[in-house]
């Protein structure tokens, strides 16, 4: 069994829309952990350093599309959260959706609240508002952890079925 931690955070069109209350919900029904959270207005630089830094966006997408990304990131305040579980960077990852929402599957977070794809951003020179991020792999997963939350903010406690219940092996 391996536990992972992995960085999740609400973009400002998930928290305009009222939806992270929702969102939040589904990761607790599969039995993540939060261990950390919080309400952020992070600067420019700190958005550069995650969005070039550590997800290479201007070098995936161009410099306008780093350029936009920290303009709209800047529009609100985010949340930003630790989830803790069972290899719980791929299980966020498919249960967010594919990053451009027109692709993504109905039943992921994005397939379900947003519908708006590359293209059409582009022509707009606009953001594409695709709700959350959460980390690509297990790399980034520890990088952005460390750059958005120190050690004495993320918390290690047990949640209620981890205290009162235990997977037993099964003898071969």
């Amino acid at each position: 069994m391996k536990i992972e931690r992995t960085l999740v955070i609400f973009k400002p069109d998930s928290i305009e829309r009222g939806l992270v209350g929702e969102i939040i919900t589904r990761f607790e029904r599969v039995g993540l952990k939060i261990v950390a959270a919080k309400m952020v207005r992070p600067s420019k630089e700190h958005l550069k350093i995650h969005y070039e830094d550590i997800g290479k966006l201007m070098t995936r997408r161009g410099r306008a599309a780093l350029d936009v990304a920290v303009e709209l990131m800047q529009e609100s305040p985010l949340i930003v959260m630790v989830l803790e579980g069972v290899e719980a960077i791929s299980l966020v990852r498919k249960m967010v959706g594919a990053t451009e929402p027109k692709s993504a599957l109905p039943g992921t977070i994005r397939g379900d609240y947003a519908h708006i794809s590359f293209e059409h951003a582009d022509s707009l020179r606009s953001y594409l508002p695709n709700l959350i991020h959460a980390s690509g792999d297990p790399d980034d997963a520890k990088k952005e952890i460390a750059h958005w939350f120190g050690e004495d903010e993320i918390f290690d406690y047990d949640v209620l079925h981890q205290k009162y219940t235990s997977i037993r092996k099964v003898k071969k």
